[in-house]
């Protein structure tokens, strides 16, 4: 029991002070307008970065931490883009088929998270343990989180109009973070090589 609430608590962390995957989960959102939808693109979120959490703790597949985090930031550029859009009318891939590019960015995430995972260390006589309980925690704070982001959002309904400047306006936001997440990961890892 330890064990398991020792990196239940370690996932739910990571994931509530990882503002990178909390923008990328965001930005879903703004994508997402159908609840059914919603819950169809975080699992397949959800599975994916399942993966290659497991694959890359495991190490059985790994990728350079430095790569993942610059493609990380970028991956949620483009979904702000995608934002944009789909207020102007337009369709894609991802407008379209959300759960797919959360699906393939999913298994980009889930490197990130074992990065941390590897870092924080695993007992050795229960790895399985720990790393199913990691991504519980991920999950139970992922889950949280857009909690938090319905219900702010219901309340905000009830007491004003949204307008739909809003969500165009978050967008631009998300991508503005974003990139300058990418451009400054992308700089440092430049400097590590260079």
């Amino acid at each position: 029991w330890t064990v398991a609430r020792t990196y239940i608590v370690s996932g739910i962390e990571h994931i509530l002070f990882g503002f990178d995957h909390l923008l990328f989960v965001a930005s879903l959102m703004l994508i997402v307008r159908d609840w059914r939808m919603l819950v169809k693109t975080v699992t397949a979120f959800t599975v994916a970065h399942s993966i290659t959490l497991t694959f890359a703790t495991l190490g059985w597949a790994t990728l350079p931490s430095a790569p993942v985090e610059v493609m990380i930031a970028f991956s949620i550029v483009l979904v702000g883009a995608e934002i944009i859009r789909m207020e102007r009318g337009e369709t894609s891939l991802t407008i379209t088929w959300p759960w797919i590019v959360a699906f393939v960015f999913g298994l980009l995430h889930g490197f990130g998270f074992a990065g941390v995972l590897v870092e924080f260390g695993l007992p050795r006589g229960d790895i399985p343990l720990a790393l199913f309980s990691f991504n519980v925690g991920v999950e139970l704070g992922q889950l949280m989180f857009i909690a938090a982001i319905l219900a702010i959002v219901a309340v905000a309904k009830r007491l004003f109009t949204i307008p739909r400047q809003a969500v165009i306006a978050c967008a631009y936001g998300i991508g503005m973070v974003a990139a300058f997440w990418g451009v400054e990961r992308l700089d440092a890892m430049l400097r590590a090589v260079g």
